[in-house]
This record gives C-alpha cells, structure tokens and sequence, in this order.
C-alpha cells in the first residue's frame, strides 16, 4: 500500500454536504492526532469523539467506593497506572496514597493476584476496569484465585461493553452520526457480526479499523466511500487481527466467570447488560460484596463537561476548563487524565 498516495486521495476527496463520524476507541482518538491523519481530513469531514476510553467512562462513586473500601476495611488497592489521578468525588487514588492508603500500581491483574499469594496477611482489591479487551485476562486472574483458594484476592467489579452504549448513543439521536469508526482492540474479541446491527438496524455504514496511520486513512476512506454510495455495511479494515466470529475462546473465559449486569457510564447513566458482574460462584471474590460501606454522595466537579464529551456533543475545546483550570499536571476530569481520553488527546496533539 503506498500510503503517501491514500493519504493525498482522502485529503481530496469531495463531500458535498457536512458529515461526522464517530471513532468509539479512546486510542483512536489519539492516534488520529498523534499521526497526524485528521490533520488531512476533507472539509466538510468531522471527526466525533466517542465513549471509547474506559477510564473515562468510570463514574465517580466507583473510585469513591474503591477509596473507602480500602480505609474502612484496611484494604490494599491495585490498579493500572492511569487510574492513580482520576478525580473522585472528593479526592483520587494518589491523593489517598499520599495520606496513608495502600494502594499498588499493577501491570497485569496477575500482579494483584501474586501479591496476595505472597502476602496472604493483607487482602488485595483489583480494580477491574475496562472494555471486552481486558476482560479475559481479569477472568483468568478470578480462576486462578480460586485455583489457589486464596482468601485475600478480590476484584471490584467494573468492565463495560461497548455495543450497548453505541446502541444508546444511536437510540438518543442527541448527536448525528454518519457513520462508525469501530475499536479494533474490541472488535478481535467480539468479532465483526457484533456490530452488524449498526448496518442492518439503523442504516448507517462502519469500519473496524487498527491503529497505525495507515490503518486509520484506510478506514476513513473505506467509510467516506460507504458513506457516498450509501451503503450501510460494516467492513473490517483489520481484518489482519479481527475475525468475523471474534476470539471464542476468549469470550468462553470471559462469561465462565462474568454475567452481563448493568452499569453507570458517565454522561450517560445506567445502560442496561453493559457491565460484567461476577458470577454467584465467584462470589467470594466480590469486593462489593465482601467490603460494604459507606461512601458520601457522589457529585461531579463544578464545570466538567466530559459526560457531554463522551457522548459526542462537544469536543473538548468547547469546555472552559480545557487547557486552563483543567490540563494532565492538574485535570479536573478523567478525560484529561487518561492517555485514551478525549482532552488528553487534543491537549497533547490537538491544540493550534
């Protein structure tokens, strides 16, 4: 593929009217910035964010929750490094950290797992957050747990699953969405026929597309073209890495020791079946419901706009906060946190 050639065909191509479209993969959105890709957009050609960055996403009484598990029951937090700053209702996890709590940066859930093995006097919470892609190996660590009979592992449970909340974004009509840009990542665990319903029930055209510059000028001409011919299909321009069905063996793994169960998305409320509990026989596991507690309201910080970000009715220079009260060194909301979110993004590469 010679991609100086495709990428001076999408930089020309002609669209008559307005179109927008919607990348749902907070890596996306940082790759169509980074390689400079959406800098050779069309006119007429805009690039929507979507509620693809799970950090993001994470409502706040999650970590408020997290954060009094582990004061009032003198619990070792683990987590993945990007979730240390993320504002909670009052505080964050480094804050916490800084005053006393035990909290670990993992790499891996196995990381937790290990550490309560080899210090089975302290009990250790995960927090399980993410989308289908990091949902397999969270499974694994519960059956490893339990394969062991450690007493001191838990998760809290908190992964997504991103087609309902496309289904919602679709169903509200709040936005208007030509078409898809869909997560490569996730795709290669639920396979190309999950999102068929894109297509076939609401008539509008998407491309599951990988990560390198090529892929994502690749993709977004594989779509203009849908688009033009109007023609509501799902490609699958990563087709090197996702598969029609998926990864099966990955999904068995998954709802071997997850049931679909709601979840609170911020900006968009409860979606129904779009979250993973653990199963009953997983139970000693739960940390919701081995640690209860008491957690004051949650409440959002005055002037974030990440819920209307996330659900596509801004871009993030439309907050005020962005770039001034609000940037990574002192981020008043998980979108400038995260290094999948929206204002990380346009901060880092976006700005002009």
């Amino acid at each position: 593929m010679d991609i100086k050639k495709e990428a001076a065909v999408l930089s020309q191509f002609r669209i008559d009217t307005p179109v927008a479209i919607m990348e749902v993969c907070g890596t996306h959105t940082t790759e169509f910035f980074r390689t400079g890709v959406k800098d050779i957009f069309p006119e007429n050609l805009r690039l929507i964010d979507g509620p693809g960055c799970p950090v993001c996403v994470t409502s706040n009484d999650y970590l408020d929750t997290a954060i009094a598990m582990g004061w009032q029951h003198n619990c070792v937090i683990t987590t993945f490094g990007d979730m240390m700053k993320v504002p909670s209702s009052y505080s964050s996890l480094a804050k916490e950290k800084s005053k006393g709590l035990s909290v670990e940066v993992v790499y891996s859930p196995m990381d937790a797992v290990d550490m309560a093995e080899k210090n089975p006097e302290k009990k250790f919470i995960f927090l399980s957050i993410g989308f289908e892609t990091t949902a397999p190996a969270e499974a694994v660590c519960v059956r490893e747990a339990k394969k062991k009979n450690l007493k001191n592992f838990f998760i809290l449970p908190g992964n997504k699953l991103t087609v309902p909340a496309v289904k919602v974004l679709l169903d509200s009509g709040e936005v208007n969405i030509d078409g898809f840009i869909l997560p490569g990542h996730v795709s290669a665990i639920i396979g190309r026929k999950a999102w068929d319903f894109i297509a076939t029930d609401y008539g509008k055209p998407s491309v599951i597309a990988g990560f390198e510059d090529y892929d994502l000028i690749r993709a977004t001409l594989m779509l203009l073209h849908l688009l033009k011919d109007t023609t509501p299909k799902v490609l699958n321009e990563y087709a090197r890495v996702v598969r029609d069905d998926g990864n099966p063996k990955a999904l068995e793994i998954v709802y071997s020791v997850f049931t679909k169960g709601n979840a609170t998305w911020r900006g968009i409320g409860i979606i129904p079946e779009s979250g993973l509990d653990l199963k009953p026989e997983y139970a000693d596991f739960d940390a919701y419901k081995q640690f209860p507690v008491e957690v004051p309201l949650p409440k959002e910080h005055p002037g974030c706009r990440c819920g209307e970000l996330l659900r596509g009715v801004i871009i993030p220079t439309d907050c005020p906060l962005f770039g001034k009260a609000c940037t990574p060194e002192h981020a008043v909301g998980p979108c400038m946190v995260s290094s999948e979110g929206p204002c990380s993004a346009y901060y880092k590469y976006g700005r002009k």
